[in-house]
């Protein structure tokens, strides 16, 4: 395809795969852990890369890539720093939004629900399973604040790295949230722009009712 070729006539079909409910898990959490293994099993590049959105005190949303790091029935973790502008966000609205794409799977997962942070214990010890250099980082940087430039963070990491040594504690203001979903929706492309979307929705009783969503 030319370099040249305007933005309008960029296509893709979409003919990898089909999404029928009846072949879904009953549970989503299900559905999500059977696609994300089969996204690290065909060696997507970082599939546990995940686009965080967030909405803010003047009702702007704004969005951002983090990790997923742990997905069980409580729900889906991440970390990161608490005074950023996600975690400023999520102190004033703790609703959001996660989602997945793996471009070569042609699958899309998005998450919706409540996000809340996760015990001081839990965020310790993931911060003890972090590389050093990453350790001093989150002290080293006040994340989302301007700067001057990047020798400031340089020089902090440095200045931190000296001070802590082998063994940074993990800080105050850095830690893991975890989103809590009501909602889920799962979607495949399909030929023709008719692509597949199952959604979840979590009812009062605590069950998921499944349904198809039009393309």
């Amino acid at each position: 395809m030319s370099d040249n070729t305007p933005l309008a006539d960029l296509r893709k079909d979409y003919r990898q795969g089909s999404l029928d409910e009846q072949e879904t898990a009953s549970e989503p959490l299900l559905q999500f852990q059977a696609w994300l293994a089969y996204a690290i099993e065909r060696g997507i590049p970082e599939p546990n890369a995940m686009t965080l959105a967030t909405v803010g005190e003047n009702g702007r949303p704004s969005t951002r890539p983090v990790l997923i790091k742990g997905c069980d029935a409580r729900g889906i973790v991440w970390f990161s720093n608490y005074t950023s502008r996600k975690g400023r966000e999520l102190a004033a609205n703790p609703f959001a939004t996660l989602q997945f794409h793996w471009v070569e799977l042609e699958r899309v997962v998005r998450i919706e629900g409540r996000a809340e942070k996760v015990s001081e214990e839990e965020s310790d010890a993931y911060f003890e399973t972090r590389p050093l250099n990453h350790r001093i980082g989150a002290w080293a940087s006040p994340q989302s604040e301007v700067i001057a430039g990047r020798s400031i963070i340089v020089a902090r990491a440095v200045e931190y790295g000296i001070k802590f040594g082998l063994n940074p504690p993990r800080p105050a203001h850095w830690g893991g949230y975890r989103l809590l979903p009501d909602y889920w929706e799962f979607w495949q492309g399909r030929s023709s722009r008719l692509h597949d979307r199952i959604a979840y929705r979590l009812q009062a009783d605590s069950h998921w009712l499944r349904e198809r969503l039009a393309p």
